[in-house]
């Protein structure tokens, strides 16, 4: 059963915090010399909490957000083209009332699913050090915990494959031997979880081909299935 009151209490804790002084510089700087496209918003600037279903069975893990999409919108996933893919693909599968994400009051939904990052803040050059994840891990074991209907998560990246396996390890789930590895469609079934693996939605997998709407709508299916 999931716990909201611990839940929006966490979304309170994440959204101040200040542990990782380059994230905040960075995403403070982003916010107040803002993008050209977007110089007239007021930018969020802060970490971003993980949003969706509280009964969700389905958790999306991220890698962060980005730095003129969630850092600006004050939502992971909005308004920024992966976010166009992702949301996309969980309303081709059921999983969104809507197939995009533009403002964190546009109205979109999700069922059956919650979506969050590894890491809370926009990093630079999309990536964050070791100790930055280490710092931002608690938060989303804390997540985890109180989120008490998932069972699968979808990890976006190798990254986020990565931070969902230290997650379940520090919750207590006992680790396969040898190590489960990312793939696209990868499984693993740790304790009452299954990880999937799913490429990430950025550009430079889209654009290229790596990742394909069929692809990304297969992990989501997949992930229905499993979620029963």
């Amino acid at each position: 059963m999931t716990d909201t009151a611990s839940l929006s209490e966490l979304e309170g804790e994440v959204v101040v915090c200040r542990r990782c002084p380059r994230l905040v510089a960075w995403r403070e700087e982003v916010a107040r010399v803002r993008r050209a496209a977007f110089a007239t918003e007021e930018y969020w600037g802060r970490p971003l909490p993980g949003f969706g279903d509280p009964e969700a069975s389905v958790l999306v893990l991220g890698l962060a957000p980005a730095a003129h999409g969630g850092n600006r919108t004050g939502r992971i996933f909005t308004g920024d083209r992966s976010g166009d893919w992702l949301f996309g693909s969980m309303y081709r599968t059921g999983f969104a009332n809507q197939p995009t994400s533009v403002s964190r009051d546009d109205g979109l939904r999700l069922t059956g699913a919650w979506v969050t990052a590894a890491v809370r803040c926009a990093p630079p050059a999309n990536r964050p050090t070791p100790a930055e994840r280490d710092n931002c891990l608690p938060w989303l074991v804390q997540e985890l915990g109180f989120l008490g209907s998932i069972g699968v998560i979808v990890t976006l990246g190798s990254f986020a494959w990565d931070v969902a396996l230290r997650a379940l390890a520090a919750l207590g789930e006992a680790r396969p031997r040898p190590r489960p590895k990312f793939g696209h469609g990868a499984e693993a079934e740790i304790g009452r979880f299954v990880l999937l693996g799913c490429y990430h939605p950025s550009q430079q997998n889209t654009f290229t081909g790596k990742l394909t709407e069929p692809m990304i709508d297969g992990v989501f299916e997949r992930a229905k299935t499993l979620a029963g």
